[in-house]
């Protein structure tokens, strides 16, 4: 997955967990693509200051994704949906076929939840 994908994901998932602080700035870097500079003369601390956070928010919030895996099973839930939807334009599949196929997704999918 690209890097600023992923954070994105884990930020969605796991940013009202970060303080209030913390999110403004990875915020900035994350969603507004603002340079560390910019920020650090807006926040008040050193370019340092602002890289040191960021690269913690990166390993805050990496460590929630690896205690809970939210983002992974939403993946996985994400490519199960995908996978019914291709299922569902596939007009060579039997009707049985197809009512095995979304049994066999549909349990996967709850597994996830």
């Amino acid at each position: 997955m690209e890097k600023i994908v992923e954070q994105g994901l884990l930020y969605d998932f796991y940013g009202e967990l970060l303080t209030e602080h913390q999110r403004r700035i990875y915020e900035d870097v994350v969603y507004n693509d603002f340079s560390l500079t910019e920020i650090a003369k807006e926040s008040g601390i050193s370019r340092q200051g602002v890289h040191d956070l960021v690269r913690r928010c990166n390993n805050i919030l990496q460590g929630y994704e690896d205690k809970l895996h939210l983002v992974e099973r939403f993946m996985r839930v994400k490519e199960n949906v995908a996978r019914l939807e291709k299922l569902s334009e596939d007009r060579e599949v039997t009707r049985d076929e197809l009512a095995e196929k979304i049994r066999f997704l549909s349990h996967q999918i709850l597994e996830e939840l």
